[in-house]
């Protein structure tokens, strides 16, 4: 019995040394692993591989085909990607419309959408009102009015007043302030923001 014992005993030893030399041994190992890991960047790629979608746009009448993470929204996109920066980021909630754009022709906070969810789609930002050299009508009557102080809100205020026109909500000053109630402009222009959409309108000049 007692032989039984010792041999029991024995055993429990040879296993609890193989346990503690096995993580030594991988505690010692796991530093150069992972530095190895890192320089090649493979989880990365892997990461890539796997996470990115293809992605086909029409941005400002010139197409992008790219690669894109499902949850890149369409404000990322066009800054970080496309490095059209004109279009701001404000609130991040849809809130301030300091990132409204055109998507095929309607107006969209751009933050609130996927980048992904405008596949083959045709998008209009700030960049691409002007005509070369020549300004939009918009731009030159937010400028005609001062349209803008700081100037931070001025391209989703001038990107929602073209739509405003486009859209027909331009009846009355009342109805134009209702319908550019998304755009908020902390410096107070409100009033001169109308009486540029005002002179565009009858203009009868559309996008």
């Amino acid at each position: 019995m007692q032989s039984s014992d010792k041999k029991q005993n024995q055993g429990d030893s040879r296993r609890d040394f193989l346990k503690k030399s096995s993580l030594i041994t991988a505690i010692a190992l796991t530093p150069s692993v992972a530095v190895k890991a890192a320089e090649s960047q493979a989880d990365e790629r892997f990461a890539e591989l796997f996470e990115k979608i293809p992605l086909n746009l029409t941005v400002n009448n010139k197409p992008y085909t790219t690669s894109i993470e499902p949850r890149v929204t369409l404000l990322d996109y066009l800054r970080e990607e496309l490095h059209l920066t004109g279009t701001k980021k404000g609130c991040d909630h849809g809130q301030c419309g300091a990132c409204t754009v055109h998507v095929d022709g309607e107006r969209v906070n751009s933050c609130l959408s996927l980048a992904v969810m405008n596949e083959g789609k045709k998008v209009t930002t700030i960049e691409g009102l002007a005509n070369g050299e020549e300004l939009h009508p918009m731009q030159a009557a937010f400028i005609k009015h001062d349209g803008f102080q700081c100037g931070y809100c001025t391209p989703g205020q001038i990107m929602s007043a073209v739509a405003c026109v486009n859209e027909g909500h331009t009846g009355s000053r009342a109805e134009i302030s209702e319908y550019m109630s998304g755009n908020i402009c902390r410096c107070g222009a409100y009033p001169n923001i109308v009486d540029a959409i005002v002179e565009v309108s009858k203009g009868g000049v559309k996008a």
